[in-house]
C-alpha cells in the first residue's frame, strides 16, 4: 500500500485536538516506515511472535498513551489511544492488536491499583520494559464470565491460584498478567465470588503453552496459560477481594470495545483503498473498473459504512475523555465497526474476483484478519443483549462515568506533544 495521508478527515474535527493530530501523523509514519516491510516476514511464519515491533513502539511510549505523566506515560486519553490503533491497523491489524491487548490491563491497573502497585506496573509498560496482559477466558467457559472456574485459595499472606486461561492477548510477550479466578464458594453471586490478580509471567508453577498461529493476525500471540498452584503474595491482589466482575466488565467496556472498534476501522480503511486503487488500475471496455456504475454503486455503499463506523469510533471515545456516560457507544462501536467492515470486506471480495484468492494479495490478509474483531470483548449477540438494556433504559452501572470521572488524565493536555 502506498504511502498514506497523515491528516486527519474534516469529519473528525470535533475529536482530535493538535496533539492527536501529530500522534495521528506520528503513527502513519511508523507505520508506513516500520509494519509495512515486516508485513510479508510476519505471513510467512505465522507461529512466530513479533518481537522487534512492540519494542519499537514501546520505546515510543505508546503503551502507556492512558498512563499519567506522573508515571512515566504520555497521560493523553482514549481518543489519542484510538488514534494509535486505527492507524496501525490500517497496515497491520496484527501490531495494532499488540498495541491494544496491552492496553485493557493498563486501564485496569489505573482504575483499581493502589498507588503502591500503579508504582510497580505503570512505569515499566509506559516506557515498553514490562508488557501486560489480561486473563479472563477459559477453555470450557469461554467469554462466560459467571462460568469461571480458575480458583486462588487464600493461605497466611499469599493466595494459590490454579486453573486455565486461553486466549490471552500478549501472552508470549508480558511480564504480567491479570487473572480473575473464583474465590468464593459455590453458590456464591458472580458479583461478588470474583477477584483479580497480578501474576508475574515468572512465578513458579506457571506454564505457557507454544504460540499457535491463528486464522489471522500472524505475529500476535493469543495463547493459553496453565496455572498449577501458583503462589502469588496479598499485595498482588487488584482492587478489592470479590471485584473481579467490576475488574473484567469495566475493562472490556472501556478499553476492549472501543481498541477492537479501531481495529476494525482499521482494517475496514484500508480495504476500502485496496478495492478503489484496484478498480481505478482495472482496464475494462476502453476505460477502468472504475467507471462502471455497478461497480460504482457497490463502492458507494462501501464508503458510506466506512464514514458512519469513523464517527462511531471516535465519538465514543471523545464522550469518554469527556466523563461522559456513553457505555452503550462504546458497545456500538465494537459491535456496528466490526459488522460494517466485515460487509465491506466481503463486497470487496466479490469486487476483486478470483485475484482476491491470491495467498499473497492483501485483501485476504485483511480478510482473516477482520474474522478476529468479533468474539473478543463480547460476541455480536452479547453486544446486541447489552444495547436492549440501553433502550429499556434498564438501571446499569455505567463504568463510563463511574471511573472516567475519577481518572486524573481523563482530560487529554491539549498542548502539543
Amino acid at each position: 500500500m502506498s504511502a498514506t495521508s497523515t491528516t486527519p478527515p474534516p469529519a473528525l474535527r470535533p475529536y482530535l485536538s493538535a496533539r492527536h493530530a501529530l500522534l495521528w501523523t506520528e503513527a502513519d509514519i511508523f507505520a508506513d516506515e516500520q509494519v509495512t516491510p515486516r508485513i510479508a516476514r510476519m505471513e510467512a511464519a505465522p507461529g512466530r511472535v513479533e518481537r522487534r515491533l512492540p519494542e519499537l513502539m514501546g520505546a515510543r511510549g505508546w503503551f502507556g498513551v492512558t498512563v499519567p505523566a506522573s508515571l512515566g506515560g504520555l497521560g493523553a486519553g482514549h481518543v489519542a489511544r484510538a488514534v494509535l490503533v486505527h492507524r496501525i491497523a490500517r497496515v497491520s491489524a496484527s501490531v495494532a492488536a499488540i498495541l491494544q491487548a496491552t492496553l485493557i490491563p493498563v486501564g485496569a491497573v489505573l482504575h483499581f491499583a493502589t498507588d503502591e502497585q500503579k508504582q510497580r506496573w505503570l512505569p515499566g509498560v509506559a516506557d515498553g520494559s514490562r508488557l501486560l496482559s489480561i486473563a479472563v477466558t477459559e477453555p470450557e467457559a469461554g467469554g462466560h464470565i459467571g462460568g469461571i472456574e480458575t480458583t486462588a485459595t487464600h493461605t497466611g499472606n499469599e493466595w494459590v491460584i490454579s486453573g486455565s486461561k486461553v486466549h490471552v492477548g500478549n501472552s508470549h510477550l508480558a511480564a504480567g498478567h491479570l487473572v480473575v479466578a473464583r474465590t468464593a464458594e459455590a453458590g456464591t453471586r458472580t458479583s461478588t465470588a470474583l477477584t483479580a490478580f497480578m501474576v508475574e509471567s515468572d512465578r513458579p508453577g506457571l506454564t505457557l503453552h507454544d504460540h499457535r498461529g491463528g486464522l489471522g493476525l500472524h505475529g500476535f500471540s493469543a495463547g493459553r496459560l496453565e496455572l498449577d498452584q501458583v503462589r502469588i503474595p496479598h499485595d498482588n491482589v487488584l482492587g478489592g477481594i470479590g471485584q473481579g466482575l467490576a475488574v473484567a466488565q469495566s475493562s472490556s467496556i472501556l478499553y476492549g470495545r472501543p481498541n477492537l472498534a479501531a481495529i476494525s476501522l482499521g482494517i475496514h480503511e484500508a480495504v476500502l483503498t485496496t478495492t478503489t486503487e484496484r478498480l481505478k488500475n482495472r482496464t475494462r471496455y476502453k476505460s477502468t473498473l472504475s467507471e462502471l456504475p455497478v461497480l460504482r454503486d457497490r463502492v458507494g455503499d462501501m464508503e458510506a459504512r466506512l464514514r458512519a463506523a469513523r464517527i462511531l469510533v471516535y465519538q465514543a471515545v471523545h464522550l469518554l475523555d469527556e466523563g461522559v456516560p456513553c457505555d452503550a457507544e462504546l458497545i456500538n462501536s465494537k459491535y456496528l465497526g466490526h459488522q460494517w467492515a466485515v460487509q465491506t470486506t466481503q463486497d470487496a471480495m466479490e469486487l476483486h474476483g478470483a485475484h482476491a484468492l491470491d495467498r499473497d494479495y492483501r485483501l485476504q490478509r485483511l480478510w482473516r484478519d477482520i474474522q478476529h474483531t468479533y468474539p473478543p470483548a463480547g460476541t455480536g449477540e452479547v453486544q446486541r443483549i447489552r444495547l436492549a438494556e440501553a433502550a429499556f433504559d434498564e438501571d446499569r452501572i455505567q463504568w463510563s462515568e463511574r471511573l472516567v470521572a475519577e481518572a486524573a488524565w481523563a482530560q487529554p493536555d491539549p498542548t502539543p506533544a
